[in-house]
């Protein structure tokens, strides 16, 4: 399967415009076109460890979750570690790809997984996401209207001016009986303030109308999930439950001011990764995520809100079983597709 035609495929399996803007997604690593991927290596983290596993195993692109590259590299030299994969993988023809947040926020993906740990029950995003594309450019739409041709000429060639303003349109109205014309235009947040001044200088301010342009949400899409169990159960069984659907040994608890492990848990919030900015403020019994702050687990145990922290990476290498045989449906089986054995969390109780 050609590289760029199986990029396409990953990216209409999960669109990157779900990922968060401060992420780095996408086809991070690319050897010389032609390039043609037989097999398809799956990781949750590409450190050196694993990228010769990679190697051994004759991969032609490693899907990694985190992505390797995440602040810009000024040089690709033998210095450092993750210098050192991008040398290794352009080397043996290996490119590079990560997902990591649009993978968070698909109704299929990473928090999906997450869940059936509790048990049966229903989920939504905690923080839903807005429609990648949709018709209306901007942020907002500004209408007015003027009677004055001569002066909508002078303040039309100003605006045109502006950046960040679109969809410019004029049209013939009857305003109270008076022939005027109706202007609308859609703008960016910034455009909004050149725009206003311009008008309020040329005394149309008051005829104006400003309107929020919002983007559609998507059904079970975004950040988080916040899932409400089909019944009660006690605080030791979701435990219980957790450890067995991650395969781990020992979580660490917290356990919320006045609860027990013998507390029923009906309602659960729960972030793959590190979930203090998603969790934060959400009502729940209880907080699932792998790490938190100090002072974040801190805040919830004194509200009353359990926490279970599973280490970072714990919350999401799980999910890669069940994303190869997606993925296998999804390329219809063009590919080879194996998930690392060498990835692991990089802590561990000792």
């Amino acid at each position: 399967m050609d590289l760029r035609e199986l990029v396409s495929a990953l990216n209409d399996f999960a669109s990157l415009s779900l990922a968060e803007s401060w992420d780095n997604v996408g086809l991070l690593v690319e050897p010389s076109p032609p390039h043609t991927v037989n097999t398809l290596f799956l990781t949750n983290d590409l450190t050196e460890e694993v990228m010769e596993e990679a190697v051994q195993k004759k991969a032609d692109l490693i899907l990694s979750y985190h992505p390797p590259i995440f602040t810009p590299l000024k040089r690709v030299t033998w210095k450092t570690w993750k210098e050192r994969l991008v040398v290794r993988a352009l080397e043996h023809r290996i490119g590079i790809y990560s997902p990591h947040t649009a993978y968070d926020a698909v109704p299929h993906g990473v928090n999906n997984w997450l869940t059936k740990g509790l048990g049966a029950c229903t989920s939504v995003p905690l923080h839903p996401s807005a429609a990648p594309s949709y018709p209306a450019k901007g942020t907002h739409r500004v209408e007015f209207c003027t009677d004055s041709a001569e002066h909508l000429e002078t303040v039309l060639a100003k605006i045109k001016d502006i950046q960040e303003v679109s969809c410019l349109t004029t049209l013939a109205a009857r305003v109270e009986g008076e022939e005027q014309t109706r202007v609308s235009l859609n703008c960016s947040q910034k455009a909004l303030l050149e725009v206003v001044a311009l008008l309020s200088q040329n005394s149309l301010y008051h005829k104006t109308e400003i309107l929020l342009l919002q983007k559609p949400l998507l059904p079970h899409t975004g950040m988080g999930r916040l899932c409400t169990l089909s019944e009660p159960v006690s605080l030791s069984d979701i435990i219980a439950r957790i450890k067995c659907h991650l395969k781990l040994p020992h979580i660490r608890l917290a356990v919320g001011m006045g609860k027990t492990l013998e507390s029923p848990v009906k309602k659960a919030a729960l972030c793959a990764g590190s979930g203090s900015s998603i969790l934060k403020g959400i009502e729940a019994d209880l907080y699932l995520t792998g790490e938190m702050s100090h002072h974040d687990v801190l805040d919830a145990v004194a509200n009353g809100i359990t926490v279970i922290l599973c280490e970072h990476s714990n919350t999401e290498r799980g999910f890669l079983s069940e994303l190869r045989d997606m993925l296998g449906n999804h390329l219809r089986s063009k590919i080879s597709i194996i998930v690392s054995e060498k990835d692991r969390d990089p802590l561990q109780v000792v």
